[in-house]
């Protein structure tokens, strides 16, 4: 190893010593002294002689091997020396001060001073008395340096009470002894069977090869299951030949769905995840996988503490010779709120297909639930998916429509079956026709084509600036990952057309028709809230209040939705009225594949609910949000 910015390149200065071929300074102790820190730096220490403590000559190739080998653990890459003062010399011996400087893991500074011994006896110049104490002073021949990490304890993801909403939670691991397995094929059967039972679709196909690859007296993991949903197969599991069932605890949520894709998992750190943290893990170490987990991971995870040890040859006790202790993880503050992200999970855990929803509070904008069904996990498209909105967007369109006095809930708009513009033609869900009836029926009856007939009176720049007033588009700061979506830009007769009711161009998540919801319900739009603390650094600005005479009228035309248009199914959830708009939203062009959508709130609870490919909003997405918000009344 090698005490400057070049690792063994550094240390190759030493190789060009021979026994016999002695350099030595010609000048005083400090020039050598310097010629042998310039030496070390550059990999060139041919100008320097080298000798051990009892005076006989040693060989460049033995410092090399030796210095190596007192670094140990420590980066060598790191480590730097500098004269810390004049060599003082008395008669034929000197000593030089450096100053030896590390950088440990984790950019952990280890700075010390150590001596250079020179002397110039039965020679005609000064060489370098070479000895381990030179790296540190308390070393000698055989030892070496190691690295001992102390753990800092991880903090926690709080809920909106302060509370942690990962803690300490018993798991069982369903592992195997290859040695007593008797039968694979058959242990594959039931194991498989048995995971079902509590909806664990697991992949055992190179559960065979595993097992028969495995090293004598090894354990072969199957699957870890918290300890209640190990309690409901135990039976079917543990009669099994060649089952083990070791028991530990592990940092969870408070259900294996419970919001997944937001929180993430802590697990040990791979090998990537070490070697781009700058030093910062090692082997061993745990780090947050995905969501915010993984954002405030440093955050969370503190700093650990770090000690250098000496350790000996032999079974000499180590002697340590640095340390810092560990600094515990901070913790980040978040606006869940437990009961509704479990009631959120329940409603989308029954939708056999995935599904998004996000809750908020309407009064303060604070986000209650995020929910990822049917497990919780994979992308978090609640707060980043990127899908047209289809006719949740009338909501905005309205508002725009209304704002511009275009129409009121009495003008009679026309509903024909289809409509053409721009050579474009536009239809209604199941061909539905409802002729020249009251706007307040097409809009509780979500009728496309009366959305069309009225999309040169909105405006490419009324789209717009309602789109804007209800928060889309606009630059969110969550302290997570968010799409808040972005309008249609409109620019041509056909495009205007489709956008009015949610298609072509335009793209939403779940989170940003939750914000723009709630905007509706609350007279104004504020930028939804996710995390608390750390506070995030631009969240965006309240937008101005909305036009009483445009955003009145639209909540009734929303309730009318519920009473007698496409959300009928939610008209008898327990509480207050429920208001909302239902949307079909077509993403491929010549698939008849449709995005299923629901908008809507009760009381101070807006909610947004988006399922991919799950047809039309009244059949895939509103019994998700009756679900919900008939938990919330219990």
């Amino acid at each position: 190893m090698r005490p400057v910015l070049r690792a063994s390149a550094a240390l190759l200065a030493v190789v060009m010593l021979g026994a016999g071929a002695v350099a030595c300074g010609s000048d005083g102790a400090g020039d050598t002294l310097d010629d042998f820190l310039s030496g070390w730096r550059s990999g060139d220490l041919s100008k320097v002689g080298f000798v051990t403590a009892a005076g006989q000559p040693i060989k460049a190739a033995d410092v090399l091997t030796e210095l190596t080998g007192l670094a140990g653990e420590l980066p060598v890459k790191t480590l730097q020396v500098n004269r810390a003062g004049d060599a003082k010399e008395t008669g034929d011996i000197a000593n030089g001060p450096i100053k030896v400087n590390w950088t440990l893991p984790g950019g952990v500074p280890w700075s010390y001073p150590s001596t250079v011994r020179l002397t110039k006896r039965n020679s005609d110049g000064w060489r370098v008395v070479w000895e381990p104490a030179i790296l540190q002073k308390d070393m000698v021949g055989g030892d070496k340096l190691a690295l001992r990490r102390v753990p800092a304890e991880r903090a926690s993801i709080l809920d909106a009470a302060g509370k942690p909403l990962v803690t300490s939670r018993p798991v069982v691991t369903v592992a195997l002894d290859p040695a007593r397995v008797t039968d694979v094929p058959k242990l594959v059967t039931a194991l498989t069977a048995a995971f079902k039972k509590i909806d664990v679709s697991l992949d055992l196909k190179d559960l065979p090869t595993r097992i028969s690859k495995a090293a004598e007296g090894s354990r072969v993991d199957v699957l870890t299951l918290r300890r209640e949903d190990y309690l409901k197969i135990r039976n079917d599991v543990r009669p099994l030949p060649g089952t083990t069932f070791p028991e530990e605890q592990r940092d969870l949520a408070p259900t294996r769905m419970f919001a997944r894709a937001l929180i993430g998992t802590v697990d040990l750190a791979t090998a990537e995840d070490i070697d781009s943290s700058q030093g910062a893990l090692a082997q061993g170490d745990k780090t947050g996988h995905g969501g915010l987990q993984q954002r405030y991971d440093a955050k969370l995870r503190g700093t650990s503490g770090l000690s250098v040890i000496i350790k000996r040859s032999g079974d000499a006790e180590p002697a340590q010779v640095f340390s810092t202790r560990p600094v515990a993880g901070t913790p980040v503050k978040t606006t869940i709120d437990v009961r509704t992200q479990n009631a959120a999970d329940a409603a989308t855990a029954a939708e056999k297909n995935p599904s998004a929803m996000v809750a908020m509070r309407i009064s303060d904008a604070t986000v209650l639930a995020v929910s990822n069904g049917p497990d919780g996990g994979g992308d978090n498209v609640a707060l980043t998916g990127q899908v047209p909105p289809g006719s949740t967007f009338k909501m905005i369109s309205a508002y725009g429509l209304l704002q511009k006095k275009a129409v009121t809930p009495d003008t009679t708009v026309d509903c024909p079956k289809t409509k053409e513009v721009g050579g474009k033609t536009f239809k209604n869900s199941h061909d539905m026709v409802l002729g020249k009836v009251p706007f307040r029926t097409d809009f509780a009856k979500s009728c496309n084509t009366a959305f069309v007939n009225l999309a040169p009176k909105l405006g490419a720049d009324g789209l717009q600036a309602a789109a804007t007033a209800l928060g889309l588009g606009g630059q969110w700061d969550l302290g997570v990952p968010t799409f808040s979506g972005k309008a249609s830009p409109a620019d041509s007769p056909a495009e205007l057309a489709q956008a009015s009711f949610g298609q072509g161009q335009t793209a939403v998540s779940p989170v940003a028709m939750a914000g723009a919801t709630a905007a509706v319900a609350r007279g104004k739009f504020v930028q939804p809230k996710l995390v608390l603390d750390p506070a995030p650094a631009k969240p965006a600005a309240d937008g101005a209040e909305l036009d009483k005479a445009a955003v009145e009228p639209l909540r009734r035309l929303m309730r009318e939705v519920v009473t007698s248009g496409t959300g009928t199914a939610l008209k008898g959830i327990k509480g207050k009225p429920v208001y909302g708009k239902t949307g079909t939203a077509e993403f491929q062009e010549g698939s008849k594949d449709t995005h299923a959508w629901f908008v809507g709130w009760q009381d101070d609870i807006a909610v947004a609910v988006m399922v991919p490919k799950g047809g039309a909003g009244a059949e895939a997405a509103v019994p998700i949000a009756s679900r919900f918000l008939a938990a919330l009344n219990r």
